[in-house]
């Protein structure tokens, strides 16, 4: 009965994150009363004891935190570069007349942004970008849709570029350098292979050009810094074996020290200081990681995940399928606790670091939220700021990306039989 109590409780937090417009409670509210509830109902067990689920929610805390340290590191970084301008430095890129050559530069861009910001942040520049080129709203829609696919891809070859990609790694299931040398081809496939039918829908050019916009003093500096820390994070990692999260927070440490340096002295640059930027972290987005993996580890404390596992495993009797289907679920339902829930349901013994089910589930579930607008955070965003149809991405854009999707694994098993 407890189970079960504890199953209908999570289905309802998540609808209500799911829903969380149409009820106009925010989605971090959800994830967060959703954990507390769920924990409240795991302590009152009376199979197991208190003290044996109190230790299960220290070690769940433990690694939660690193990731959500990780995120605010990752968030702040990008924060301070986004306030000295150093994305204006992308714009010259993008003054191009054709709207179908346009589609595959930003594409491309997009894509290798991402996999070292975040590909939230990554889709909010291109967006911004786009808005001021294509005046045009079908076409505007269509590039943007792009941009969504190419930052779900992107994120997903790095451990950095995504937050699913990050906890996997973070968590032991991949290393650095194998998440790169596995996934960069089945995720550039996924990227091209779905843009080939969507350029189809664009004719003509674009009848506006970007100016390069002033940055704010050392713009160009603080760009170089940022993405050479966040670049740094596994170098540090593998040179120190201290977990990404110390290497993130140094790399903060370090961009916080030179820029106090550069605008000392200057007290109208008080808006690029980092102890000014840090107030306009997205520290929302981070609690409701915090709430959500709290939650999926609930869960996993009451068994519930080691149960969807067998019946996965006697369903569908294949890890090819399983990382598949659950690549299609993130389309519908948020890769975050879908990766967690994965994370708690296989463990290491029986997939051990670095093997071919975990290197899927980083692929399926970063890049399968492309093929709903409401599937990834990009999609969101992007929804959010140009208002984009649900409708329009589903009939002129989910096809496009489900090729994508399945070309990627395809791409992804015939490296498997080669190497």
């Amino acid at each position: 009965m407890l189970t079960l109590s504890i199953l209908i409780i999570f289905v309802l937090g998540y609808l209500a994150i799911i829903f969380e417009h149409k009820i106009g409670v925010n989605k971090t509210t959800s994830a967060l009363l959703t954990a507390g509830i769920l924990w409240a109902l795991v302590f009152q067990s009376p199979e197991i004891s208190q003290f044996h689920h109190y230790r299960f929610l220290q070690e769940e805390l433990s690694g939660v935190i690193q990731i959500v340290l990780f995120l605010i590191g990752a968030l702040a970084i990008v924060e301070v570069i986004n306030a000295h301008k150093g994305f204006s430095h992308v714009a010259a890129l993008l003054n191009i007349r054709s709207k179908r050559k346009l589609l595959w530069v930003v594409g491309f861009i997009t894509f290798f942004l991402s996999a070292i910001l975040d590909n939230l942040t990554t889709t909010i520049v291109m967006v911004s970008l786009i808005k001021k080129v294509i005046p045009e709203k079908e076409d505007r829609w269509t590039i943007g849709s792009a941009i969504v696919i190419a930052a779900n891809a992107g994120g997903a070859w790095t451990p950095i570029g995504d937050v699913t990609t990050t906890m996997l790694w973070i968590g032991g299931q991949l290393t650095s350098w194998n998440i790169i040398s596995s996934l960069f081809l089945p995720s550039l496939a996924c990227l091209v292979l779905a843009l080939i039918p969507l350029q189809f829908f664009l004719k003509g050019e674009a009848t506006h050009q970007l100016t390069k916009q002033k940055t704010e003093p050392h713009g160009l500096l603080v760009l170089i810094l940022g993405v050479s820390a966040l670049v740094f994070v596994p170098i540090f990692k593998s040179i120190t074996g201290l977990p990404p999260f110390m290497g993130i927070l140094f790399g903060l440490a370090i961009i916080w020290m030179v820029t106090d340096f550069l605008h000392q002295g200057h007290p109208e640059r008080g808006h690029l200081r980092v102890s000014g930027i840090m107030k306009r972290v997205d520290l929302p987005s981070v609690v409701f990681f915090l709430g959500i993996l709290l939650a999926v580890g609930a869960l996993h404390e009451v068994g519930i995940l080691e149960e969807l596992a067998n019946f996965l495993d006697q369903t569908l009797k294949s890890p090819v399928l399983i990382a598949t289907v659950i690549g299609i679920l993130s389309a519908i339902v948020d890769n975050v606790p879908l990766v967690a829930a994965s994370m708690g349901m296989y463990n290491l013994g029986e997939f051990p670091t670095d093997s071919s089910f975990w290197e899927l589930i980083a692929y399926t579930a970063g890049t399968g939220g492309s093929m709903l607008i409401i599937g990834s955070a990009a999609g969101v965003v992007f929804m959010g700021i140009e208002k984009t149809d649900f409708f329009f991405y589903l009939k002129r854009v989910t096809l496009s990306a489900a090729i994508g999707y399945f070309g990627g694994i395809g791409v992804y098993l015939l490296q498997q039989s080669f190497f």
